[in-house]
């Protein structure tokens, strides 16, 4: 079965994603014809530009095979979750170094490896239809795909929330987030693609990119600001409490609801990565993506969350506190844990 659609018309090479039945969910076999792909048009002078895009309107791309990799961690098949982990973050890096234009056209269901595919190219385009979200820490795993680069350079404490919550975000707030550059009506990408292969993409993107309509943001921005400011996640959750909105109760719910060895473990990712360049954010999450998916808390929250559907996960731990520093800094592989207070 072909996952992956590739075809060049007037200089515009097209990724089409087409595993619709998983929603686009990303396995080995995808990723290594998008890199195949990507590798015979770099040096192709009849290529302008790539555009990835999906094959079906129920989304682009909902992340990496979770299941799957689940699967294989369980059968003990560490040899398979460790290639797909390298070829994907490999295809991330190679995304975002792309010598030509690289536009993705995020419409629908954005999330996980979804944002790996799209975020670090040149060009991200956002609908109205479009829900992005990192919302790893609630399956027992954490942010990857650069996210740990990418999150917290979004400014203020947008990163931690996004990456800690898995929040979702809609078009508009990924705008004005910074994870998408243009904002496109969905009703009018098919003429926005077809302007791409008669037209440079700063020519189409000046016709068909409207203006950005308003974000939710903007009503959080400032809650978002002193409730996940620097600071213990045991003060997070106070600033929660004492806020008291709504807004607050589903941060709060999204924080009990996640594991607590993800949250640690995010939290240190997103300090470390703050400081660091992609290739060293993508080096670690290859180091400890191999490590978490031997974790109970991978398998059983997948489980609970994708698998049975449940939502009654049990952790390993009862709360973030209670982790000794040493548990997350042999994740890491020795690093971080340093600014255990962040």
């Amino acid at each position: 079965m072909t996952t992956v659609e590739t075809s060049v018309r007037e200089g515009v090479a097209h990724l089409v994603l087409g595993r619709a039945s998983a929603l686009n969910a990303l396995d080995t076999d995808t990723v290594l014809a998008m890199r195949d792909a990507l590798d015979q048009w770099r040096g192709d002078p009849g290529v302008r530009a790539v555009v990835v895009r999906s094959g079906t309107p129920r989304a682009f791309c909902a992340g990496g095979d979770i299941r799957a990799i689940r699967e294989a961690a369980l059968r003990g098949d560490f040899a398979a979750t460790t290639r797909f982990f390298r070829e994907e973050y490999a295809l991330n890096q190679e995304i975002a170094e792309y010598p030509k234009p690289y536009l993705a056209l995020m419409d629908g269901v954005a999330m996980g490896g979804g944002l790996g595919i799209s975020v670090h190219g040149a060009v991200r385009v956002a609908t109205e239809r479009s829900v992005f979200a990192m919302p790893e820490t609630l399956i027992g795993f954490y942010p990857d795909v650069g996210a740990c680069h990418f999150l917290p350079r979004l400014g203020g404490a947008l990163g931690r929330y996004l990456g800690l919550t898995g929040a979702r975000l809609s078009g508009a707030d990924a705008v004005r987030a910074g994870l998408a550059t243009h904002f496109v009506s969905s009703a009018e990408l098919p003429e926005f693609t077809a302007a791409l292969e008669t037209a440079d993409p700063a020519e189409a993107l000046a016709k068909y990119a409207r203006a950005t309509p308003q974000s939710e943001l903007d009503d959080t921005d400032d809650r978002i600001a002193a409730a996940f400011a620097p600071g213990p996640l045991s003060e997070v959750a106070d600033r929660l409490r004492a806020d008291g909105s709504a807004w607050a109760e589903t941060a709060l719910g999204a924080l009990a609801a996640a594991s607590p060895l993800s949250l640690r473990l995010t939290d240190e990712m997103l300090r470390l990565g703050g400081h660091d360049s992609l290739a060293q954010c993508l080096r670690r999450d290859l180091d400890v993506a191999t490590r978490l998916v031997r974790e109970p808390d991978f398998a059983e929250g997948v489980r609970a969350k994708l698998v049975d559907k449940t939502g009654d996960a049990r952790w390993s731990f009862a709360s973030a506190e209670e982790i000794p520093h040493e548990r997350v800094a042999q994740l890491l592989g020795g690093e971080g844990e340093s600014a255990p207070g962040r």
